[in-house]
């Protein structure tokens, strides 16, 4: 079976400080297997077998400097993803990094990924130093992602610093880094996002408009029908939270690996939106691979899940195929 994997990470070596700015650096073997889009990443990819990962700055990417510098951080990313891109043009695609402190360098910038570079979607790593999507600066930019067509992914970023004051202080630092991010607040705050751009009149504005979230749905699945019953009564003469989430919603597996999460995913969203994604460096692609393979689904979903789900959304099609490392 043909694997795409769609919330795979890279970064340079040398951004690594820039871009995580005083967020704990991580640990040097992921430092390097981010920087490394040649044979280390591809000897990966060929051990579990994966076909196609589609890359991307990990967070907080280039949202959380100054518009200046956010410029010129996502096109130096946008660079560094096409060189691989160029490099091994059967194996890599990659989602667009976007300087959101400035949204009119940021709507440039999508054209210049997706119309010049090639890339197959765009990735907003969550609020843009405490400002979501719904917030009126970023029309402009999402009007372009909706023009070129693309989906747009939103991954998780880490807390303002308000908001990780009041809720995660008083703990061990690392300890209170990770419950603030992969641990629960990140998914949390992914989910919130979702349903602020419902609320905010986003899909209203930008009916084509299609997001797609990691983590088997950033809580979403779960909770979505409690949002539904608690808000959809202040959207009369609109479709409900739930219609809306479920029309302009993907997610994808990345991270998790256990069937309860996935048999929820499927109840609340339905096979045809939900794709394959390891989230390398940060997670194992031989697990991940091994629970899509054992999951307790059809030979037919599997294959929607594992490929053509993402050949569709982002356009990936056979014609990219490979049999090996190029």
């Amino acid at each position: 079976m043909r694997l795409i994997t769609l919330e795979e990470h890279m970064l340079p070596a040398e951004d690594v400080g820039a871009a995580f700015g005083s967020i704990v650096k991580p640990p040097q073997f992921i430092v390097d297997a981010l920087a490394d889009v040649g044979d280390g990443r591809l000897k990966a990819m060929d051990a579990a077998g994966i076909e196609v990962q589609v890359l991307s700055a990990v967070a907080p990417g280039s949202q959380q400097v100054g518009a200046a510098e956010a410029v010129s951080l996502a096109r130096k990313f946008n660079d560094y993803a096409a060189a691989a891109m160029k490099s091994h043009p059967t194996r890599f695609n990659a989602l667009a990094s976007l300087p959101t402190p400035d949204p009119a360098a940021a709507a440039a910038e999508a054209r210049r990924a997706v119309e010049e570079l090639g890339f197959c979607g765009i990735i907003i790593n969550g609020h843009t130093q405490g400002r979501f999507l719904d917030a009126p600066e970023f029309e402009p930019m999402l009007a372009a992602i909706e023009r070129l067509g693309v989906p747009m992914y939103l991954h998780p970023t880490y807390p303002p610093k308000g908001v990780a004051d009041i809720y995660f202080s008083g703990l061990e630092p690392m300890t209170a880094v990770a419950l603030g991010s992969a641990g629960w607040g990140w998914h949390a705050e992914t989910g919130l996002h979702v349903l602020r751009m419902v609320l905010g009149g986003v899909f209203d504005r930008h009916p084509r408009l299609q997001v797609v979230v990691g983590h088997m749905g950033e809580n979403l699945p779960f909770s979505l029908m409690r949002a539904d019953f608690a808000m959809s009564r202040l959207r009369v003469g609109r479709p409900s939270i739930a219609d809306t989430v479920r029309e302009h919603v993907h997610l994808t597996t990345c991270g998790y690996t256990t069937v309860p999460p996935l048999q929820c995913a499927l109840s609340v969203f339905g096979v045809d939106h939900i794709l394959f994604s390891v989230d390398y460096p940060f997670a194992d692609s031989k697990e991940a691979v091994a629970f899509l393979n054992d999951a307790p689904i059809s030979p037919a979903d599997r294959e929607k899940i594992g490929h053509l789900n993402a050949e569709r959304l982002f356009k990936l099609g056979v014609a990219t195929r490979s049999g090996g490392t190029p």
